[in-house]
């Protein structure tokens, strides 16, 4: 209808087209992905090529591993800069002190850090044996429980850990 295609042409056989065409779908939704979650769009292998690929499985898991970790550990001040832009917080001038300064406790980085020191030495114990199996078992029975009390620590303060949205919004006016 266009003027597009010629008189007889098909779209179907228009390969150049489609695959330009698919390529510019899966770049739009990377870049709306990108604002949206902070990650590129997921399943793009399928959408560029028709077909899932071992590759496009392995980066969609990362992808969703990131979009984990941002969604409950660094997203909360993107949330107070997008009420703040939209006017769904308005700041009081009289206020003082700034409600999106909070001061973290200690335990915010010296937790995760002795988790991941536990568990990377666990792992090692398990590949670097010592002389005998008690003596390995030992070990690594000694920083698997670190790793895991330092896990069930984080877990149990896990509210303490997530970056919430600091900024209340502002109630609708009638």
């Amino acid at each position: 209808r266009l003027g597009v295609l010629h008189v007889g042409q098909r779209i179907e056989e228009q390969a150049d087209f489609e695959k330009i065409y698919k390529n510019a779908w899966a770049d739009n939704a990377n870049a709306c992905a990108k604002q949206y979650a902070g990650t590129g769009a997921l399943k793009t292998d399928y959408t560029r090529t028709g077909k899932r690929t071992q590759w496009g499985l392995i980066m969609d898991g990362w992808n969703s591993l990131i979009r984990y970790y941002k969604n409950n550990f660094s997203d909360g001040f993107r949330q107070d800069a997008i009420d703040l832009f939209l006017g769904n917080y308005s700041v009081d001038e009289v206020e003082p002190s700034s409600p999106l300064h909070v001061k973290k406790d200690w335990k915010f980085l010296a937790l995760p850090i002795i988790m991941v020191v536990a568990f990377s030495m666990c792992i090692i114990c398990l590949l670097m044996a010592g002389d005998t199996w008690t003596e390995t078992l030992a070990y690594v029975l000694f920083w698997g429980s670190a790793s895991f009390g330092t896990f069930a620590i984080i877990l149990y303060n896990g509210k303490d850990f997530v970056d919430a949205p600091k900024l209340v919004q502002k109630e609708k006016m009638d």
